[in-house]
């Protein structure tokens, strides 16, 4: 009976940070047009972005909160200057997972791992 515990909560333990590494790393992310818009790196509870336009306000680092879905915008130029408020995993065809940069009102941004 001992071993099935600690077999069991050994195994949950190992699954926990299967859902912060489904986020971090490196997005490469396009608008609505489907046109490139920057790069995304994700890292523990920060993140970069590095818009693909000279100048744009929506580049630097901010702050996140993990969700098991995704990621939640809490600060930052994104926030600000886009009103980026949400990052959810979905099933992508093609790379496997996207993540999509969601407004309250709409997607702004697909990402896919670089």
């Amino acid at each position: 009976m001992r071993r099935i515990a600690l077999t069991v909560s050994l195994l949950a333990l190992a699954a926990t940070p299967g859902f912060a590494q489904q986020v971090q790393g490196n997005w490469s992310c396009r608008d609505a047009n489907a046109t490139r818009a920057g790069i995304l790196t994700i890292y523990g509870s920060v993140y970069g972005f590095a818009s693909t336009t000279f100048g744009d306000p929506s580049s630097g680092t901010g702050a996140i909160m993990g969700y098991q879905d995704g990621v939640g915008f809490s600060d930052g130029p994104l926030r600000a200057a886009r009103n980026v408020q949400a990052g959810r995993v979905i099933p992508d065809p093609n790379h496997g997972v996207a993540m999509q940069l969601e407004t309250s009102d709409a997607i702004v941004m697909l990402c896919t791992p670089r």
